[in-house]
């Protein structure tokens, strides 16, 4: 690793140094870092428990435990400058308790980690939110093997590795990372590097992994999203144009429960959702970087009170810190897969939708005149 110097137009090689040498712990620093930015693994990972003892009849504890994009358990170890020799083993363990977690066991998991953490919020609605699904009910977690192994340390010995790569060849899909430390003055940096399985192993994996993401989305669609969303967002459509709704004169019926169309402000949409339990109509800010879609949530709550009152109700404001998202929405419950309630909801998104759109509608422009 080397750091530029721009003053000098050189760069700087900077020596690698042991965790235990600059005073990092394992659970006080190390795992901390990651907890707070999982990102840094390479993916999105939701951290749902840190130090996880809740195993029956055994006192041992896990490290991080977390939710992947797939829905799967990600099992992630942590060690300083040396792996140890019974790590894999260690993992392995933890991994098959957390094999026979429910996935209500694994919501109660996940709410009592915010809870100690002194986080709003459900931890079945922040499940799925990340899963980007509709409803609980609907979301496939911990299904059948799909079990996963982080391995994070400076230091990896030669049994651990070979023994990775065993477990690899034999399907079980595990992640080793090498985490450096560098210091530079006052300045100190890190790197964690992937090296098992090596990047063109992983492109191969991921192609795996992608492949059985499509089976489960495939599962899951099977059971609503391909008979009932369709048909609901048609009856929705044909409904705004009739009441002369412009905005959605170009969108076309989707299998997605959400149905949006553009705000005329960029990274700024309206979105129509449809699930089993609630249908809402929202405006969501998606930019690229958070720190847009915070800018822009702020400027509008600035004007909350005038917003309100123009769409007539008070409206739930969620600027999701910990997301790069943040959105407003006005809800309301429903038993939304039971069709003799469509045309009540129907009217209810028909005429919610406009008010909507009219309250932020000035809100919109002044930020678009202030970029």
């Amino acid at each position: 690793m080397f750091q530029i110097n721009a003053t000098s137009n050189e760069i700087v090689q900077l020596v690698p140094k042991r965790f235990s040498d600059l005073g990092f712990t394992e659970r006080g620093h190390l795992q901390e870092w990651i907890a707070k930015m999982p990102e840094s693994l390479g993916e999105e990972l939701l951290i749902i428990q840190k130090e996880f003892d809740g195993f029956d009849e055994t006192r041992e504890r896990l490290d991080l435990l977390a939710l992947d994009k797939q829905g799967d358990l990600v099992v992630i170890e942590n060690k300083l400058d040396d792996s140890g020799r019974d790590v894999v083993w260690q993992a392995l363990k933890y991994a098959s308790y957390c094999s026979s977690l429910s996935k209500s066991q694994i919501a109660e998991i996940y709410q009592a980690y915010l809870d100690q953490n002194g986080e709003e919020g459900n931890a079945r609605e922040r499940i799925v939110e990340f899963l980007g699904a509709s409803d609980f009910d609907e979301v496939l977690i911990n299904e059948g093997v799909g079990q996963r192994l982080i391995f994070v340390s400076a230091n990896f010995r030669r049994e651990v590795t070979s023994t990775a790569m065993w477990l690899l060849e034999n399907q079980i899909r595990l992640q080793c990372f090498k985490a450096t430390p560098y210091q530079q003055g006052n300045q100190l940096f890190l790197t964690l590097d992937q090296i098992i399985p090596t990047p063109e192993e992983a492109e191969f994996r991921v192609g795996i992994s992608e492949k059985k993401k499509e089976q489960k989305t495939a599962a899951k669609s099977q059971a609503v999203s391909l008979e009932l969303r369709p048909r609901f967002w048609t009856r929705t459509l044909e409904a705004m144009e009739a009441a002369g709704v412009q905005r959605y004169a170009t969108v076309s019926p989707s299998k997605d429960h959400w149905l949006s169309c553009g705000s005329g402000l960029g990274g700024v949409i309206y979105s129509l959702i449809f699930s089993k339990k609630e249908i809402r109509v929202e405006i969501y800010m998606s930019a690229n970087d958070a720190a847009t879609n915070k800018a822009v949530f702020d400027q509008f709550y600035e004007n909350k009170e005038a917003i309100e009152n123009r769409f007539g109700h008070k409206l739930e404001w969620q600027r999701l810190d910990d997301k790069k998202a943040s959105r407003v929405k006005y809800s309301l419950a429903v038993d939304g897969y039971d069709e003799e309630n469509w045309e009540m909801m129907i009217d209810w998104l028909v005429e919610h939708f406009p008010k909507l759109e009219k309250a932020f509608r000035p809100e919109i422009e002044k930020v678009k005149r202030s970029r």
